[in-house]
């Protein structure tokens, strides 16, 4: 039975815009390659918790045999890391991160059409106040992180913790990967931040949601760093959120909303690049042709963007890294590759070299270490055992090294493994790649 013949009555079929493309599922051969590579696999052995068993079943939702009201078939999309790992060693090219997309936002349809039950009333609130309110609207957002930022500064966190409160609702764990709130938010208005000597490029920095908050530090960093290896720096006004959690949640129509915002406040301003220090939100938005390949408006705009997408790490070893300027840094580090960085654009070398090129600095590499830490989005919140496993395997691996920094260059792992090594109470932090390389050049 093929997608476009009747599904058996009772069980819910593929439907509409976003149904997993058939020669994408059919392009899996079954051959078992990227079985070492699945986090899930390797610490589970169950098929169903590879990618060629979340294959086969969503190759069974389009022939008809199960459906989407499959409690297997729901269980397994939200099980997995999205980590694209298998991508990187698929002899077949399957663009496994798009059935994946594709088959969480046919659940979510369903969902909303109530051809399958509902999310809990907690967790409709939760996705509400989280996709269609703070990360669409960034002044919405900045007053959360500004609450947040109040309940660490205040004190109440430390009652809190204290008297077990967090404990007795259950937000124990999840409260342990809130991210220490920036003092100073990073709000894009037009600002020129210009090149330190002759200019070589002018870019744009996404400034994003996350990163523009809890990570400010570091974008302040990524600008003195683009300064130094002569770039201008403009934070463009109207962007915001690049989308990733609402693809990697099912809703793409959002994440198509905040793609066409931020293709449109880049447009025109005759930038060499745009720039991300967030793994995630680079892979996203150097995929926006595909989220928009369909769309006679938007189709070309996003991919003259994506095209113009480049990860810092990955810009500054293609315009030649300013060495003349890194001064002595007696560090040993080890580098934790973010999965979106490896898998999903493929760089890995890159992180590496800019490290290497510190004097004094000594890179010690990890086992496993393009191996998912178990953060992926919201992974650790939704998951939080399986993501607890995986982060407990990559701080053994850290550890082992004797490194006293792991380096990470997306937010969602800084926060893991922070988070991590602060239960353990080790000695080792967590820093972004470019955030070392501004230390050299200021030492």
């Amino acid at each position: 039975m093929t997608s476009s013949e009747p599904a058996i009555t009772g069980r819910v079929p593929f439907s509409g815009r976003d149904t997993p493309a058939e020669s994408l599922i059919n392009a899996c051969v079954h051959c078992g390659l990227c079985l070492s590579s699945c986090p899930t696999y390797r610490e589970t052995g169950l098929e169903q918790y590879s990618p060629r068993g979340r294959i086969y079943l969503m190759k069974s939702v389009a022939e008809g045999r199960i459906g989407l009201d499959s409690a297997v078939f729901q269980e397994q999309m939200d099980a997995c890391l999205n980590c694209r790992a298998c991508e990187a060693v698929c002899p077949s090219g399957v663009q496994y991160g798009q059935i994946l997309e594709a088959s969480r936002a046919q659940i979510e349809t369903a969902r909303l059409s109530e051809q399958l039950p509902a999310h809990s009333l907690p967790a409709r609130l939760v996705r509400g106040a989280v996709f269609d309110g703070m990360f669409r609207r960034m002044e919405l957002f900045r007053i959360f992180s500004r609450l947040m930022w109040l309940y660490q500064r205040s004190g109440v966190q430390w009652l809190a913790r204290r008297l077990g409160i967090l404990r007795l609702f259950g937000l124990e764990a999840t409260e342990q990967l809130l991210p220490p709130i920036s003092d100073m938010f990073v709000v894009a208005e037009g600002q020129i931040h210009r090149a330190s000597g002759s200019r070589r490029q002018t870019v744009g920095l996404l400034t994003g949601c996350i990163m523009a908050t809890s990570f400010a530090d570091v974008h302040a960093a990524t600008i003195r760093v683009l300064q130094k290896n002569g770039c201008d720096v403009i934070l463009v006004p109207d962007q915001g959120c690049c989308g990733a959690l609402h693809a990697h949640g099912g809703d793409l129509e959002g994440a198509r909303d905040l793609a066409r915002r931020n293709i449109a406040a880049f447009a025109g301003l005759g930038l060499d690049a745009i720039i991300t220090n967030a793994a995630g939100c680079g892979s996203t938005l150097k995929e926006y042709h595909h989220l928009l390949h369909d769309d006679p408006t938007w189709a070309q705009p996003a991919e003259r963007f994506s095209a113009m997408v480049y990860d810092i790490s990955e810009f500054l070893v293609q315009i030649g890294l300013n060495t003349a300027e890194l001064h002595h840094l007696p560090l040993t580090v080890t580098y934790q590759e973010p999965c979106h960085l490896a898998h999903a654009q493929r760089i890995s070398a890159q992180p590496r070299r800019l490290l290497q090129a510190i004097p004094g600095l000594e890179l010690r590499e990890m086992h496993e270490s393009s191996l998912c830490c178990g953060s992926a989005g919201i992974y650790n919140v939704t998951q939080p055992a399986m993501a607890a496993r995986l982060g407990n395997r990559k701080l053994d691996n850290a550890a082992a090294t004797g490194a006293q920094v792991v380096v990470t260059a997306n937010p969602g792992c800084h926060l893991q493994l922070a988070g991590g090594l602060q239960a353990r109470g080790s000695g080792m932090h967590v820093r972004h790649v470019v955030e070392l390389l501004d230390e050299a050049y200021q030492a």
